[in-house]
Protein backbone atom coordinates (compact mmCIF):
# COMPACT_ATOMS: atom_id res chain seq x y z
CA UNK A 1 0.00 0.00 0.00
CA UNK A 2 1.47 3.62 -0.77
CA UNK A 3 2.02 5.98 2.16
CA UNK A 4 -0.39 9.05 2.10
CA UNK A 5 1.73 12.12 1.90
CA UNK A 6 1.49 14.53 4.19
CA UNK A 7 -1.22 17.29 3.72
CA UNK A 8 0.83 20.21 1.86
CA UNK A 9 -1.20 23.01 4.30
CA UNK A 10 -0.33 20.96 7.64
CA UNK A 11 3.33 20.57 6.78
CA UNK A 12 3.74 24.55 5.65
CA UNK A 13 1.77 24.89 9.30
CA UNK A 14 4.50 23.20 11.12
CA UNK A 15 7.10 24.48 9.35
CA UNK A 16 6.37 28.09 10.24
CA UNK A 17 5.57 26.72 13.94
CA UNK A 18 9.03 25.39 14.12
CA UNK A 19 10.63 28.08 12.76
CA UNK A 20 8.55 31.18 14.85
CA UNK A 21 10.12 28.90 18.13
CA UNK A 22 13.48 28.28 16.70
CA UNK A 23 13.98 31.82 15.40
CA UNK A 24 13.64 33.54 18.53
CA UNK A 25 15.86 30.72 20.40
CA UNK A 26 18.45 32.86 20.69
CA UNK A 27 16.92 35.77 22.79
CA UNK A 28 18.61 36.54 25.57
CA UNK A 29 21.45 33.43 24.56
CA UNK A 30 18.64 30.76 25.59
CA UNK A 31 18.75 27.51 23.33
CA UNK A 32 16.98 24.50 22.54
CA UNK A 33 20.34 22.33 22.44
CA UNK A 34 19.51 20.78 25.85
CA UNK A 35 16.21 19.00 27.00
CA UNK A 36 14.21 20.20 29.49
CA UNK A 37 15.40 20.27 33.03
CA UNK A 38 13.93 17.65 34.99
CA UNK A 39 13.00 20.56 37.90
CA UNK A 40 10.00 21.04 35.90
CA UNK A 41 8.81 17.59 35.76
CA UNK A 42 9.96 17.09 39.37
CA UNK A 43 9.79 20.23 41.63
CA UNK A 44 6.81 22.03 39.43
CA UNK A 45 5.01 18.82 37.65
CA UNK A 46 4.48 20.71 34.50
CA UNK A 47 2.29 18.80 32.46
CA UNK A 48 2.10 20.86 28.85
CA UNK A 49 -1.40 19.62 28.39
CA UNK A 50 -2.48 21.62 31.37
CA UNK A 51 -0.35 24.49 30.59
CA UNK A 52 -2.50 24.71 27.23
CA UNK A 53 -5.43 23.70 28.58
CA UNK A 54 -7.86 26.95 28.26
CA UNK A 55 -7.77 29.70 31.18
CA UNK A 56 -11.23 31.19 31.92
CA UNK A 57 -12.64 33.51 34.55
CA UNK A 58 -16.38 33.66 34.87
CA UNK A 59 -19.63 31.93 35.36
CA UNK A 60 -19.98 28.59 33.40
CA UNK A 61 -23.76 29.88 32.95
CA UNK A 62 -22.74 33.15 31.50
CA UNK A 63 -24.26 33.75 28.02
CA UNK A 64 -21.69 35.60 26.67
CA UNK A 65 -18.17 33.94 26.10
CA UNK A 66 -15.32 36.03 24.86
CA UNK A 67 -12.64 34.75 23.97
CA UNK A 68 -9.03 37.36 23.76
CA UNK A 69 -5.91 36.80 21.47
CA UNK A 70 -3.35 38.88 23.09
CA UNK A 71 0.31 39.31 23.37
CA UNK A 72 2.30 39.81 26.33
CA UNK A 73 4.48 42.37 24.61
CA UNK A 74 1.46 44.56 23.02
CA UNK A 75 1.36 47.75 24.51
CA UNK A 76 -2.28 47.98 23.27
CA UNK A 77 -2.91 44.67 25.57
CA UNK A 78 -0.99 46.26 28.32
CA UNK A 79 -3.58 49.27 28.10
CA UNK A 80 -6.52 47.64 28.16
CA UNK A 81 -5.90 44.77 30.80
CA UNK A 82 -4.78 47.87 32.68
CA UNK A 83 -7.10 50.07 32.19
CA UNK A 84 -10.36 48.14 30.77
CA UNK A 85 -9.98 44.87 32.01
CA UNK A 86 -11.30 46.08 35.69
CA UNK A 87 -14.21 47.53 34.90
CA UNK A 88 -14.97 44.37 32.27
CA UNK A 89 -14.40 42.05 35.26
CA UNK A 90 -16.56 43.77 37.95
CA UNK A 91 -19.42 45.34 35.45
CA UNK A 92 -19.89 42.03 32.88
CA UNK A 93 -17.60 39.26 34.32
CA UNK A 94 -18.16 39.09 38.08
CA UNK A 95 -22.05 39.86 37.13
CA UNK A 96 -22.22 36.91 35.28
CA UNK A 97 -23.21 38.37 32.04
CA UNK A 98 -19.49 37.33 30.43
CA UNK A 99 -17.52 34.06 30.71
CA UNK A 100 -13.59 35.50 29.20
CA UNK A 101 -11.21 32.93 28.17
CA UNK A 102 -7.45 34.57 27.15
CA UNK A 103 -5.43 32.89 24.35
CA UNK A 104 -1.84 33.47 23.23
CA UNK A 105 -1.23 35.32 20.88
CA UNK A 106 2.41 35.97 20.83
CA UNK A 107 3.78 38.95 18.38
CA UNK A 108 7.68 38.06 18.63
CA UNK A 109 9.67 35.92 21.00
CA UNK A 110 9.48 37.44 23.97
CA UNK A 111 6.21 37.52 24.43
CA UNK A 112 6.26 33.93 22.96
CA UNK A 113 8.18 33.23 26.62
CA UNK A 114 6.50 35.53 28.69
CA UNK A 115 2.94 33.22 28.10
CA UNK A 116 5.01 30.68 28.63
CA UNK A 117 5.62 31.34 32.05
CA UNK A 118 2.39 32.22 32.88
CA UNK A 119 0.97 29.18 31.25
CA UNK A 120 3.68 27.03 33.61
CA UNK A 121 2.11 28.12 37.08
CA UNK A 122 -0.74 26.81 38.43
CA UNK A 123 -3.64 27.30 37.10
CA UNK A 124 -5.14 29.44 39.76
CA UNK A 125 -2.59 31.71 39.86
CA UNK A 126 -2.17 32.67 35.58
CA UNK A 127 -4.31 35.38 36.21
CA UNK A 128 -2.57 36.93 38.44
CA UNK A 129 0.46 36.09 36.71
CA UNK A 130 -0.96 37.90 33.40
CA UNK A 131 -2.09 41.01 35.79
CA UNK A 132 1.25 41.31 36.95
CA UNK A 133 3.43 40.98 33.92
CA UNK A 134 0.27 43.75 31.70
CA UNK A 135 1.06 45.92 34.95
CA UNK A 136 4.92 45.92 34.89
CA UNK A 137 4.79 46.02 31.18
CA UNK A 138 7.04 48.76 30.86
CA UNK A 139 9.49 47.19 33.16
CA UNK A 140 10.52 43.79 31.50
CA UNK A 141 9.71 44.83 27.55
CA UNK A 142 11.57 47.52 27.67
CA UNK A 143 14.48 46.27 29.68
CA UNK A 144 18.05 46.00 28.16
CA UNK A 145 17.78 42.03 29.52
CA UNK A 146 14.13 41.49 29.26
CA UNK A 147 14.16 37.60 30.03
CA UNK A 148 16.12 39.02 33.27
CA UNK A 149 13.47 41.47 34.37
CA UNK A 150 11.12 38.85 33.31
CA UNK A 151 12.89 36.11 35.50
CA UNK A 152 12.88 38.66 38.96
CA UNK A 153 8.84 38.96 37.82
CA UNK A 154 8.36 35.17 37.88
CA UNK A 155 10.49 34.49 41.31
CA UNK A 156 7.78 36.62 42.67
CA UNK A 157 5.31 34.14 42.38
CA UNK A 158 7.38 31.58 43.57
CA UNK A 159 9.19 30.31 40.22
CA UNK A 160 12.62 29.51 40.95
CA UNK A 161 16.01 30.11 38.70
CA UNK A 162 15.40 26.07 37.72
CA UNK A 163 12.15 26.06 37.03
CA UNK A 164 12.28 29.39 35.08
CA UNK A 165 14.86 28.39 32.89
CA UNK A 166 13.09 24.71 32.26
CA UNK A 167 10.19 27.09 31.24
CA UNK A 168 11.97 29.12 28.73
CA UNK A 169 13.45 25.58 27.12
CA UNK A 170 10.08 23.83 27.13
CA UNK A 171 9.97 23.11 23.31
CA UNK A 172 6.92 21.69 23.57
CA UNK A 173 4.68 24.08 25.40
CA UNK A 174 6.65 27.14 23.33
CA UNK A 175 5.34 25.13 20.53
CA UNK A 176 2.14 24.38 21.65
CA UNK A 177 1.75 28.07 22.35
CA UNK A 178 2.83 29.07 18.47
CA UNK A 179 -0.32 26.48 17.27
CA UNK A 180 -3.28 28.17 20.03
CA UNK A 181 -2.23 31.61 18.01
CA UNK A 182 -2.30 29.76 14.27
CA UNK A 183 -5.78 28.74 15.32
CA UNK A 184 -6.38 32.10 15.52
CA UNK A 185 -5.05 33.39 12.29
CA UNK A 186 -7.02 30.30 10.55
CA UNK A 187 -10.39 30.41 12.22
CA UNK A 188 -11.10 34.13 12.74
CA UNK A 189 -8.50 36.03 10.77
CA UNK A 190 -6.51 37.74 13.86
CA UNK A 191 -3.71 39.62 12.55
CA UNK A 192 -3.27 42.13 15.76
CA UNK A 193 -3.90 42.34 19.70
CA UNK A 194 -6.20 42.36 21.23
CA UNK A 195 -8.65 41.00 19.78
CA UNK A 196 -12.08 39.58 21.07
CA UNK A 197 -14.12 36.62 19.96
CA UNK A 198 -17.69 36.63 20.68
CA UNK A 199 -19.58 33.63 21.25
CA UNK A 200 -17.68 32.33 18.33
CA UNK A 201 -19.78 34.70 16.09
CA UNK A 202 -18.17 38.58 16.26
CA UNK A 203 -14.66 39.37 15.93
CA UNK A 204 -13.34 42.45 17.87
CA UNK A 205 -10.02 44.19 16.98
CA UNK A 206 -8.25 46.70 19.09
CA UNK A 207 -8.00 48.33 22.43
CA UNK A 208 -11.73 49.32 23.25
CA UNK A 209 -12.81 51.86 26.18
CA UNK A 210 -15.23 49.83 28.37
CA UNK A 211 -17.80 51.89 27.23
CA UNK A 212 -17.20 50.64 23.50
CA UNK A 213 -16.60 47.32 24.43
CA UNK A 214 -19.75 47.07 26.29
CA UNK A 215 -21.48 48.24 23.47
CA UNK A 216 -19.99 45.83 21.49
CA UNK A 217 -21.47 42.87 23.79
CA UNK A 218 -25.26 44.65 23.79
CA UNK A 219 -25.80 42.53 20.60
CA UNK A 220 -25.85 39.21 22.66
CA UNK A 221 -27.53 40.62 25.98
CA UNK A 222 -24.73 42.52 27.63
Amino acid sequence: MTALSPDPKLKRRMTSRRSFVAGSAGLAGLTFASPMASTIASAAELSVDDALAPRIIGSADAPIHVAEYYSMTCGHCADFHNNTFPKVKARLIDEGLVRFEMRPFPLDGLALRAHALARAVPEAKFFAMVKMLLAKHAVWVRASDPIAELQKLARLAGVTADDFNAIMRNRPLLEGIVAQRQVGVDRWGVSSTPSFVVNDDLLISGNKSYEDFAEALSAFGA
